[in-house]
């Protein structure tokens, strides 16, 4: 008898060899209909996900995989990508098809096609996948010999796939699916008929070489998202369209933030109200140094090559360094902050009683980004990272991880994030260090987070080439979510580039080195800042905090008074003492998303009272200007945001 263990730890036996559908049949019909595929465990062997059709053959556990599962999804994904494919060669026979994968939240294929396909032709394709969906047709898998599919993808004019299945070993047996007249290589698994793919969308055409190699042909790549149901759908559809209204480049430009130009690809033009949004963010991780025990040091930009090869940068990273060259010596731009921090602390000898020693830096970087991958602020060549590098010892490496996370979550709250993920991403097959060390490396870390009662997922081989990390990811006002913090732990690079201290038995030791970031870029995360708020900032961050409006030429003189004391007050306040219509003054401002509109006419200026408006249009009533200022001061001092309404109407 065959044996089945079932996830609730029940048991089913059969006859002989079973497919996962059957198992699922005997469960139950519901489940039998609702089934995708299934994730197989052979006793001794690990999780395999694979088709309904697939024959168990020995004893195994089995869970039935259902569009509620993440793997459900992926496979409906997946399984559209082909539907992708399978439309486009009924309605444009000519095109070829390359390769589709699963991507985050959706799909794409790619084609080699004469024309460009244009938004109507998108129309027509989604229309008919929706057809050959409703037909429900069968998708079956079968085992092919190589050099059998290489003639057989030949023979029918697809060259790319012949190319692909060619590049195979030739004793591998190369596994096709079937559906209806289209054939397509893949490894699977898919769902087992076209009716199970109901909710899916094309987005867009972009362009996309063949094997990702500029020397190579444009192919077309079309991009789809697919769920299991309509409403996931319209909720991701519209997180999209809160996304486009949100993009940090828009918003740039609408409020005079920044800029960016072709002479300096990936690089930021910061205007004078980006740039004072900038020093408020600046400052304030100034204060969390102080406030933390950091020392703010400042290295150089350019260090020679020798210094990187030491590292061992110039072995792993090599490709994304900027170089160049003065009286025969070549120097590398600095990518990260590390190799100087270190040379800081060797050039004086420390005790142990030093020790933790934290060097914090507001330090600029560059890094050879591929000019594909550039976005905006959020993928740059050059940025600044609150860098910081912890120097300390074995016993301490534990309790300085843990005291930095429960810092992040403060700093992130401050700014308004409340939701972090964790992840720790342990030892990449590309590193230096030997197993040993590594081990250590990532216990401490792993156990950081569970002291400080922080559930965390593994992502094996993420880690940096020197050391595991965690990584801190960050949820926004629409759900995105942003990888920001980092802490990395390094035994490397220390014994590396010399450095040392005097440990309790006279004794020289290496320390352990931890690579710190809360915010990351300062450039990605205040872009991500502007997303997250859609431009209407909180007063303590927003580049101007107030505007005084006059109403009329007589009142201009109080409002310039009003702005200077308010100024003299350290508040960031500007006046508006053009001749317009008050009620033009007050959209300006608030399409430029300012936090407050102060307003003065003859009847305030005879009172000494201020007019306030808030942002998405609060009438906050007519006040002294003292309760304003004492207003905005516990908004500065608490770090309060705008009531969600107003930032949703600004």
């Amino acid at each position: 008898m065959l044996q089945i263990t079932l996830p609730d730890g029940s048991e089913r036996q059969f006859p002989g060899p079973v497919t996962v559908a059957q198992v699922a049949q005997s469960i139950g019909t519901g489940l039998a209909k609702a089934a995708l595929g299934g994730r197989v465990t052979v006793t001794g062997g690990n999780p395999s996900l694979v088709d309904t059709s697939h024959r168990i053959e020995q004893d195994a556990a089995l869970a039935i995989i259902t569009a509620k599962d993440a793997d459900g999804l992926d496979l409906i994904r997946h399984s559209s990508a082909h539907l992708l494919a399978y439309a486009v060669k009924v309605l444009f026979p000519e095109a070829q098809v390359t390769i589709g994968p699963v991507i985050e939240n959706g799909f794409y294929y790619d084609f080699s096609y004469k024309r460009p396909f244009t938004p109507e032709d998108l129309q027509a394709i989604e229309k008919k996948m929706t057809e050959l969906a409703r037909k429900d047709e069968v998708v079956t898998r079968e085992e092919w010999k190589r050099d059998d599919a290489v003639a057989y993808f030949k023979g029918i004019g697809e060259a790319y796939k012949a190319e692909i299945i060619a590049a195979i070993p030739s004793d591998q047996t190369i596994s096709l699916y079937r559906e209806g007249q289209f054939v397509d290589l893949c490894r699977g698994p898919h769902v087992p008929s076209t009716g199970k793919l109901k909710v899916f969308k094309l987005m867009k055409v972009a362009g996309a070489y063949w094997r990702g190699d500029s020397n190579n042909e444009m192919l077309q790549r079309i991009y789809g998202t697919a769920w299991a149901t309509k409403e996931e759908q319209d909720a991701y559809l519209h997180m999209l369209e809160e996304a486009e209204r949100r993009d940090h480049r828009k918003i740039g430009r609408e409020l005079d933030l920044f800029h960016m130009q072709e002479e300096g690809p990936g690089l930021i033009f910061w205007h004078p109200k980006g740039w004072a949004l900038w020093q408020q963010v600046e400052q304030y991780m100034r204060r969390v140094y102080q406030d933390n025990g950091y020392q703010e040091v400042k290295a150089p930009q350019i260090l020679d090559l020798s210094l990187w090869k030491k590292t061992g940068h110039w072995d792993n990273y090599r490709e994304n360094m900027f170089t160049t060259e003065s009286e025969n010596r070549m120097y590398g731009l600095k990518p990260m902050n590390c190799p100087g921090h270190i040379q800081i602390f060797n050039a004086g000898l420390h005790s142990y009683r030093e020790l933790p020693l934290r060097y914090g830096e507001f330090g600029q970087c560059h890094r050879n980004e591929p000019s594909g991958s550039l976005h905006g602020m959020m993928r740059v060549r050059g940025f600044t990272q609150d860098d910081g590098h912890i120097f300390c010892t074995e016993d301490q490496l534990q309790q300085e991880c843990a005291h930095y996370t429960t810092l992040l979550q403060q700093v992130y709250k401050d700014f308004g994030f409340t939701e972090v993920l964790y992840k720790v991403a342990t030892r990449p097959e590309k590193r230096i260090g030997d197993d040993a060390t590594w081990d250590k490396a990532e216990h401490a870390l792993m156990e950081s987070l569970r002291a400080t009662g922080c559930d965390f997922v593994v992502a094996p081989g993420d880690g940096a080439f020197y050391g595991p990390k965690i990584e801190y990811t960050l949820k926004d006002a629409i759900g995105r979510q942003w990888q920001c913090g980092t802490m990395q732990v390094d035994f490397s690079m220390p014994v590396r580039l010399g450095a040392e201290y005097v440990d309790q038995n006279d004794q020289r030791r290496a320390p352990v080195m931890l690579h710190r970031a809360i915010l990351g870029s300062l450039e990605r995360f205040i872009g991500m800042l502007l997303e997250n708020y859609a431009g209407a900032m909180p007063p303590w961050l927003a580049p101007v905090q107030a505007v005084v409006c006059c109403i009329s030429e007589p009142s201009a003189d109080y409002a310039a008074q009003i702005t200077q004391t308010l100024k003299k007050q350290g508040f960031r306040v500007e006046p508006d003492l053009r001749g317009e219509k008050i009620t033009r003054k007050i959209r300006e401002h608030s399409l430029q998303k300012v936090p407050y509109i102060l307003v003065v006419g003859d009847k305030e200026k005879q009172n000494g009272t201020v007019a306030v408006r808030g942002l998405g249009g609060l009438d906050l009533g007519v006040m002294a200007l003292a309760d304003f200022t004492s207003r905005l001061s516990e908004d500065v001092a608490t770090r309060r945001s705008l009531p969600q309404a107003a930032a949703d109407q600004a």
